[in-house]
């Protein structure tokens, strides 16, 4: 089991940053795609970055690409999301996840998740 536990939502202003954190612990993997989806009310979830934990390969939604950054520390078993440049459309419940998986935009393919945390941006 992998127990994944994000943190550091909250709301904000257009135009501003955010910072989300994923702490990953239980039985991980350097073989895990570790990745940040969203899911909008009354929306599906969706995809918006992920990172293998052993290369660091990086993949990122459309929508995001140039505004967020995904990272992450194997030392410390946490995944990071700086998202810049803020849009009222971000808002949403951010969910991290993990799973052995080379569809990583698939939500289907990743086997735990953590409980969410709430991104409000305000225009």
């Amino acid at each position: 089991q992998v127990q994944l536990v994000e943190s550091g939502g909250g709301s904000v202003q257009a135009g501003d940053s955010l910072s989300l954190f994923c702490s990953a612990s239980g039985r991980t993997s350097s073989k895990y795609v570790m990745g940040w989806f969203r899911q909008a009310p009354g929306k599906e979830r969706v995809f918006v970055a992920a990172i293998r934990w052993s290369a660091g390969s990086t993949y990122y939604a459309d929508s995001v690409e140039g505004r967020f950054t995904i990272s992450r520390d194997n030392a410390k078993g946490t995944v990071y999301l700086q998202m810049n440049s803020l849009k009222p459309e971000d808002t949403a419940v951010y969910y991290c996840a993990a799973g052995i998986t080379i569809m990583v935009t698939n939500t289907m393919t990743y086997n735990y998740w953590g409980q969410g945390t709430q991104v409000t941006v305000s225009s």
